[in-house]
């Protein structure tokens, strides 16, 4: 399976992994999976960070989700131009992205945040 952590399971798999549901936890664990982590992840945790609504380094995030297998997902012409098509279940920009990427790209979205199911991008939480 091909795996895309939302920001906060990015997080969680890092520095609190006893947050995941057990399905997520087998699914980030099991080593026949790729996991991804997205730019636009990386983007928002600097931004909440320069804002002083999160602790962490976002260098040290990135090395760390690197450690735990993780491949760098970025975000290209093809991902924004297939937010245009979404429907706007809610405003946030960078869930909007991960849609979008998890579309064009074949991948399955691991989130604990049930707005995403309003998306035809698949979800694994549970």
């Amino acid at each position: 399976m091909r795996l895309l952590a939302d920001t906060h399971v990015l997080l969680w798999a890092l520095g609190r992994p006893d947050r995941l549901a057990g399905a997520a936890s087998a699914a980030l664990r099991d080593p026949a999976n790729h996991l991804f982590v997205s730019a636009a992840s990386t983007w928002e945790i600097a931004i909440k960070s320069a804002l002083g609504k999160l602790d962490g380094d976002v260098g040290v995030i990135a090395r760390a989700a690197r450690d735990l297998g993780f491949a760098e997902l970025a975000v290209t012409v093809a991902h924004t131009v297939r937010v245009r098509t979404l429907h706007p279940h809610h405003r946030d920009p960078f869930d909007r992205i991960l849609v979008a990427q998890a579309l064009e790209e074949g991948l399955t979205i691991v989130t604990h945040d049930s707005v995403f199911n309003a998306y035809p991008a698949p979800t694994l939480w549970s």
